[in-house]
């Protein structure tokens, strides 16, 4: 048996002596003042000796053989949850023809051709039978709740070293642009100077001093050093490097214009392309954007040193931008120069031989300003036969479907605040179309009834004669053969005045009602004699 105190490890359950027990005592003293070392578990892991004995010890039923802290771990697991993630790109089958159920598109069977997210093809894969794509790989993952929200769940950290190596290699060639700019510079200017009239001996040992490479100053050319002050700043305080950051009281770029359909700025990069503010006055606006940037001033010349240096090293010269910037701005001069030659020798050469005409008579800007290299051939029916010409964007959705044998599309014809289709000039969404036979009927049925409504007007303004006619009291005329019963219409009004008490007063009515429809001449006379007009002038004074 044990005795009470906090003890480590596995506790024998056999009896012990006194001195066994003593013994087990000081080692686990020795234990937390750090005299002896920690006991290990099965997974070789030091267990903390300052651990209290109701946490360390194991139930009985676990049959612990060994001094461990697995039961005081979640070890039962959830089957469901998984720590993989999806593998992008990954492709499971790639067939050889189009597929029944397939993208109409591209010719995958995993999603259709509204939700394809490669670029619209002139005809697709199910018409072509060319160029299947392979099909996706689609998995569910069940996750619990931690891993739903995991941020980092399927983050692989060996991609970050890319981008670190592409920072540092840009960083690199700066620096030895840098180097290279300032070296020239000196070049020029010691070129430029006589050393035996203007430049001392001391401008001599201070220019060899700052052309070795090896002294110069890099921190100094990054820029980095450099302490200034705040400028525009309440609090005017020492900063670090205001180089690259724009002053803090000016306008962001992103809120110039609020506009939620305007230029789109990406807040990664900082940029917005387009112009926020393209109806402002030009002379008062600051910023028209980074393409006009990009487009204008030295960017220009410098995105055209890159192009010139691309297709050199295509064609077979050791050049590259980056590595050498100062050769290939040398060897773009050189081009610059041998091409403005060739021009000018080609250009005295055609007109050594067939004349200048442009200096006798000026063509008109029409002409100037008109031409273009670009042919289009259009038939009689003004269709494209050859040629390119600007088409509009379409859309994935089904445009042009006519339906019901229409020949144009619902909502082509508008008329009296209602669409319709402008073949048959209809304003019935799901009506068969009738085409120019339907449209002379529906002409012929409007004159008709504009007719008839000018034949009505016609009728009520003239005065009807009522001297010759007798009426009745429901309102039509009399015939000629025509008798009331004196009898039966006082039996008729009797019982019309007893039908109407009986709707004032419920208990007066009973529960088995027998209705006729028979009505008779006197019973409709005694209605109409008994019923309140509401324009009657005297319909308070009837009982």
């Amino acid at each position: 048996m044990t005795v009470g105190g906090r003890r480590m490890g596995l506790r024998n359950v056999a009896f012990k002596s006194r001195e066994d027990h003593r013994k087990q005592i000081e080692l686990e003293e020795a234990r937390k003042a750090g005299l002896a070392p920690a006991e290990v578990d099965e997974d070789g892991k030091e267990i903390n000796p300052h651990i209290p004995q109701y946490m360390s010890s194991a139930p009985w039923y676990l049959n612990a053989e060994r001094p461990s802290l697995k039961h005081q771990r979640k070890w039962k697991s959830d089957p469901n949850y998984t720590k993989s993630w999806y593998d992008r790109g990954a492709k499971i089958y790639h067939a050889d023809k189009y597929r029944k159920g397939a993208c109409e598109n591209c010719g995958a069977m995993t999603h259709s051709a509204k939700s394809c997210m490669e670029r619209p093809r002139k005809k697709g894969a199910k018409w072509t039978n060319f160029h299947i794509a392979p099909d996706e790989k689609i998995e569910m993952f069940e996750l619990d709740y931690d891993g739903k929200r995991d941020r980092w769940n399927g983050f692989d950290a060996a991609t970050y070293a890319r981008v670190i190596e592409r920072y540092e290699a840009r960083d690199e060639a700066r620096r030895k642009y840098l180097k290279e700019q300032q070296l020239k510079k000196l070049e020029e200017k010691n070129n430029k100077q006589n050393v035996e009239e203007e430049v001392s001996d001391d401008d001599e040992d201070n220019d060899a001093l700052k052309v070795d490479e090896a002294k110069v100053d890099e921190s100094k050319q990054m820029d980095f050093a450099k302490v200034e002050k705040r400028v525009r700043t309440t609090g005017g305080g020492s900063t670090g490097t205001v180089r690259n950051l724009r002053i803090r009281e000016d306008t962001a770029k992103y809120l110039l214009n609020l506009d939620v359909n305007s230029a789109y700025y990406d807040p990664k990069t900082r940029s917005m392309r387009e112009d926020p503010l393209p109806d402002a006055d030009p002379n008062e606006k600051f910023y028209g954007g980074d393409n006009q940037y990009r487009v204008s001033g030295q960017a220009l010349e410098f995105k055209k040193l890159n192009i010139h240096a691309w297709e050199a090293f295509e064609k077979g010269q050791d050049i590259h931008m980056q590595a050498a910037p100062s050769q290939a701005e040398l060897l773009y001069k050189n081009f610059k120069v041998i091409k403005d030659k060739l021009k000018s020798r080609m250009k005295d050469a055609i007109m050594e031989k067939y004349g200048n005409s442009a200096t006798e008579e000026v063509l008109p800007k029409e002409l100037l300003l008109g031409q273009s290299e670009k042919q289009v051939e259009y038939d009689r029916a003004g269709r494209v036969v050859k040629g390119m010409e600007t088409s509009l964007p379409k859309s994935k959705y089904e445009e042009d479907v006519y339906i019901n044998n229409h020949t144009s599309v619902w909502g082509s014809w508008w008329k009296d605040h209602q669409w319709g289709y402008k073949c048959c000039k209809q304003t019935i969404r799901n009506s068969y179309c009738t085409g120019a036979a339907g449209i002379e009927a529906a002409e012929e049925a409007a004159d008709l009834m504009k007719a008839n409504v000018a034949r009505k007007a016609a009728s009520e303004e003239m005065p009807t004669p009522t001297e010759g006619k007798r009426l009745a009291t429901w309102g039509t005329d009399i015939p000629d053969d025509l008798v009331l019963d004196q009898k039966k219409l006082d039996d008729a009004l009797k019982k019309e005045d007893k039908r109407r008490k009986e709707e004032k007063d419920e208990r007066k009515r009973k529960y088995n009602v027998k209705w006729d429809d028979e009505v008779t001449l006197e019973e409709m006379e005694a209605y109409r004699m008994k019923k309140i007009h509401n324009d009657d002038p005297m319909k308070d004074f009837l009982h």
